[in-house]
């Protein structure tokens, strides 16, 4: 399999490039595999979905800029801009759930994308990004829900 997310990151860099997917079947292939297998939602965790003593157990990764992760951020959190999650990704912990936010959950999503083509499956986006967990009560939006996570 490893080498099946290799082929594909590899065929990824060249959509980059003024080329289309059709013209390498190998990244449509691949890219098609993994979409008919990911289960929606599985990468997307809501900010009530996790209860306040369990945020201490999450790896919180902040997919923004530095500046604005230096203007505001969820304590705890890491900076990692969405571009740099591949490169870094050696940084992210194998044993516990790893939440990546932006502002709206938008770059956030392409990071996430990413990491669990290349078998990150603790990875989340945390659904809204920080707009979101800010306006739902942060580390308290468990405890303030008042509807299953997952709406």
């Amino acid at each position: 399999m490893n080498k099946t997310l290799i082929t594909l990151f590899a065929g990824l860099s060249l959509l980059a490039a003024p080329a289309y997917a059709d013209d390498n079947p190998a990244v449509v292939d691949a890219l098609s595999g993994y979409l008919d297998f990911a289960e929606y939602g599985s990468s997307l965790i809501w900010p009530e979905q996790i209860p306040a003593d369990d945020w201490k157990k999450v790896f919180i990764v902040d997919a923004r800029d530095a500046a604005q992760f230096e203007k505001e951020h969820i304590p705890g959190a890491v900076n990692i801009e969405w571009r740099q999650a591949v490169a870094r990704r050696a940084e992210l912990p194998g044993d516990r759930m790893v939440v990546v936010y932006c502002n709206s959950g938008s770059l956030s999503a392409q990071a996430v994308f990413a990491l669990r083509l290349l078998g990150h499956d603790n990875v989340k986006v945390l659904q809204d990004g920080l707009e979101g967990w800010k306006a739902k009560g942060g580390f308290d939006a468990h405890a303030r829900a008042s509807q299953p996570a997952g709406h």
